[in-house]
């Protein structure tokens, strides 16, 4: 457990912050996912009324039914997709936007399309990222299912959220050789990892999760 200020008078948050990252560092195998998850002030996008627990490694409530990833879990998902500086990334749920802000310390805010169902949470966390520094990030309101054709071809598509199978639609804007990653299930939920092959989806599956559900589709 990441406690906020260990008793001190003054919240620590960078402090925190680090404690939580050497938390999760024995779990991950590229340094730029140490590096991104240090660099992102996990606190700035929870609500007030929870930020002593923002570095608690568990999921908090963020609004509109949602939450924001416990800090191991978004490690993870970084992780696993092994991403490169420059790549383009589409995030199906946007959320607070933390997610986002970790992904664009690895590829650059300029290269992270997401897409939100709710409009309240992502005018709130385009505001926190420009806030920030990650105003590049481009953030629309949608369903997504329908992912987001006009920045396509992605070399990575992840889901925070789960939906019963990849959507169709996201999966044909993602490049050929390029990823897939999210939950997928109704009730029981698997984390899959794919790749995008010439007769379709290599998948592996990674444990299982529990996510949100995904809005939205038919």
């Amino acid at each position: 457990m990441f406690d906020w200020g260990r008793g001190d008078d003054e919240p620590d948050p960078e402090a925190a912050r680090e404690r939580m990252v050497d938390g999760v560092r024995g779990r991950i195998d590229h340094p730029s996912t140490a590096e991104a998850l240090g660099a992102v002030p996990r606190h700035t996008f929870v609500p007030e009324n929870r930020r002593e627990a923002a570095y608690r490694d568990r999921p908090l409530p963020i609004g509109s039914g949602q939450t924001i990833s416990a800090p191991h879990m978004v490690a993870e998902m970084v992780d696993r997709l092994d991403l490169d500086p420059g790549d383009r990334i589409l995030e199906i749920g946007t959320g607070c936007g933390y997610h986002a802000a970790v992904t664009a310390e690895v590829v650059g805010a300029d290269n992270v399309y997401s897409v939100e169902y709710h409009a309240a949470l992502a005018e709130q966390a385009r505001e926190t990222l420009a806030e920030l520094g990650y105003a590049d990030v481009s953030i629309r309101v949608g369903d997504g299912h329908e992912g987001w054709p006009a920045h396509a071809p992605y070399d990575a598509v992840y889901l925070t959220c789960a939906p019963a199978e990849f959507p169709e639609a996201v999966i044909e804007q993602v490049r050929d050789g390029g990823q897939l990653l999210g939950p997928l299930g109704r009730g029981t939920q698997r984390l899959v990892h794919a790749h995008k092959e010439a007769d379709g989806l290599a998948r592996q599956s990674c444990g299982g999760v529990r996510f949100v559900p995904m809005h939205g589709g038919d």
